[in-house]
């Protein structure tokens, strides 16, 4: 009798370590499952992105023959005299330099008064708060098709159609609900004691906000500012519409859709290959040299 109820005992006990067991060996393989299926995506994405990136690369450095006989095949020769030929006659350098003026004050614009109003919006209770940051969300959903048409006459009535300080401001403005909706959850995640103590020290709050709170909030402030120059730097609709002017002014991704116009099936392929490679890879080369930073902004509020 001893020894039966001993082994009824073993048998309920090692019942619960069994299902455990069989629990854990399921999560197991679930896991592995969902691993596997995971990581063939992102391969897949990976060639999606890479091998178009790769081929216009290649291209860029092959004859306009080459690019149309045997447009697969890697070149033979380098040639790198279509980058100088589509920097210089192509004036693909003059559309480089207008990007580059409009981007970078749109940029700094958008970081800066993004960051105002959001470090407002997180850490000050006051009538309205809500309603106004409800009002940057809202401004996410309208795609920039829909705004087309009221940003002309409005660009055109205030005698700023056709200019760059007419197309940095457009640009701040569709840039600034995303720049608001992320800065203002970071903000929150930010310790409050620190510029309590600031204030207590006599600190005003806009010396708080540039001396302190800012420089805290720098990985948020990188990765939303690469998200802002991607963006803008990549625009096509707001310049095709609000920048018709003369075509010095042209913008990159003006300046590559006129000169794919004009190339018909006899033109220079090569130097439009290299103009593409040439606005492709500044953006690439960001988004590699921060590609750290931005990945410790995005993380920043889950890990609190």
């Amino acid at each position: 009798m001893t020894t039966n109820a001993v082994s009824v005992e073993n048998q309920k006990s090692a019942a619960p370590t069994a299902k455990k067991t069989t629990k854990r060996n399921w999560r197991r393989s679930e896991g592995g499952v969902l691993n596997v299926f995971s990581h063939g995506f992102l391969l897949v994405w990976a060639l999606m992105v890479g091998v178009p990136m790769l081929w216009v690369l290649w291209s860029s450095l092959k004859t306009s023959g080459d690019i149309v006989g045997s447009p697969w095949s890697l070149p033979t020769h380098l040639h790198f005299d279509n980058w100088t030929r589509a920097w210089n006659k192509a004036n693909i350098g003059q559309y480089f330099i207008n990007t580059a003026i409009v981007v970078g004050f749109s940029t700094t614009g958008t970081m800066i008064l993004g960051s105002m109003a959001a470090y407002v919006l997180a850490r000050f209770e006051f009538f309205g708060n809500r309603f106004i940051y409800y009002l940057f969300v809202g401004g996410m959903a309208f795609p920039v098709v829909m705004v087309l048409v009221p940003l002309f006459f409005v660009t055109k009535n205030l005698g700023l159609l056709n200019t760059f300080p007419g197309l940095i401001l457009v640009y701040i403005a569709y840039s600034l609900p995303f720049t608001v909706f992320f800065m203002t959850s970071f903000f929150r995640t930010l310790p409050t004691s620190i510029a309590e103590a600031a204030l207590v020290d006599g600190s005003s709050h806009t010396r708080t906000f540039f001396q302190i709170m800012l420089p805290m909030s720098k990985p948020g402030l990188i990765s939303i500012g690469v998200f802002n120059i991607l963006g803008q730097w990549n625009q096509y609709l707001l310049p095709i519409v609000l920048n018709q002017g003369d075509s010095k002014n042209y913008l990159l991704t003006q300046g590559l859709a006129d000169l794919a116009t004009q190339q018909g099936y006899a033109g220079d392929w090569a130097a439009l290959f290299a103009g593409l490679a040439i606005a492709m890879l500044p953006v690439l080369a960001v988004y590699i040299v921060f590609q750290k930073q931005i990945q410790a902004g995005l993380t920043a509020g889950a890990i609190k």
